[in-house]
């Protein structure tokens, strides 16, 4: 018995050494080939500090679907075309994995999902190079709105954007303000919902967030559609109008959301 075990503890020890030298080789290719490097690194295939030390660290910490969603992201960011052939909307694609929790506290959050009616036609019609144009165009205008509301983008895959914001009132501002500086010729779409949300890296987690993506998917260029629980949120405002509520069943959700349109007053 003690001579099996002490074959199997060998055996064990063997297949580390094994791994770990296979982990150091693995790490010196790419510490050979910065390109190769900051590819794997930036899709979350490895983690920068276990090619730096890959004794001492595991490989990556991201999820399997994290992996592929960043993946996407930069395959988007440099083709934009990808995103026709991948089957899904820039606003899912955005909100993949953001129900798994990590065990972070959640924080108060208004979030806002938008992206460009039309962009994937527009893509395969004009090409990748005036889609990229169209983007640069379309990312300018954004940032300075979301910022002067005191939100931030949190994420982007193509057309599609994440955003936060600390109040519902700014982000129903903001979203409107977007939807009236669209690039043309194309027209936003957004929705927009406010809860609670986990701060993971640089994404948002939790129900609310999947909640506002949702929305956001059931709207139509040109509009702006949000929660009911944001509208009462918010409160009677000056300068906004909520439409009257409607009761949508929305893909992903299991219970019914009801939703309003919003526009200037």
């Amino acid at each position: 018995m003690a001579r099996k075990e002490e074959a199997r503890s060998a055996g064990a020890t063997a297949v580390r050494a094994l791994r770990q030298q296979l982990a150091e080789r693995a790490a010196a290719v790419l510490r050979q080939d910065p390109e190769l490097r900051s590819t794997a690194i930036e899709v979350g295939l490895v983690d920068r500090a276990w090619v730096d030390e890959p004794g001492e660290h595991p490989v990556r910490t991201s999820s399997p679907v994290e992996v592929v969603q960043r993946f996407l992201e930069r395959s988007i960011e440099r083709k934009p075309s990808v995103l026709g052939g991948v089957g899904l909307s820039a606003i899912q694609l955005l909100a993949a994995g953001s129900t798994t929790e990590d065990g972070g506290s959640p924080i108060p959050i208004a979030i806002t999902f938008t992206d460009l009616e039309g962009f994937t036609s527009f893509t395969a019609s004009e090409g990748d190079e005036h889609a990229l144009d169209l983007l640069a165009q379309h990312h300018r205008t954004v940032g300075p709105i979301v910022r002067s509301r005191g939100g931030r983008v949190v994420k982007r895959i193509g057309d599609g954007l994440m955003l936060s914001f600390p109040s519902p009132e700014a982000a129903v501002h903001a979203a409107l303000e977007l939807v009236d500086a669209p690039p043309p010729p194309l027209r936003l779409r957004a929705g927009v919902h406010c809860g609670e949300a986990v701060v993971s890296g640089d994404d948002l987690i939790g129900h609310d967030v999947n909640v506002a993506a949702r929305v956001a998917d059931a709207a139509t260029g040109g509009a702006v559609l949000t929660t009911v629980e944001l509208r009462d949120a918010v409160g009677p405002l000056r300068d906004v109008a909520f439409g009257i509520p409607e009761s949508l069943r929305l893909k992903g959700l299991d219970d019914p959301v009801d939703v309003c349109a919003v526009s200037w007053r």
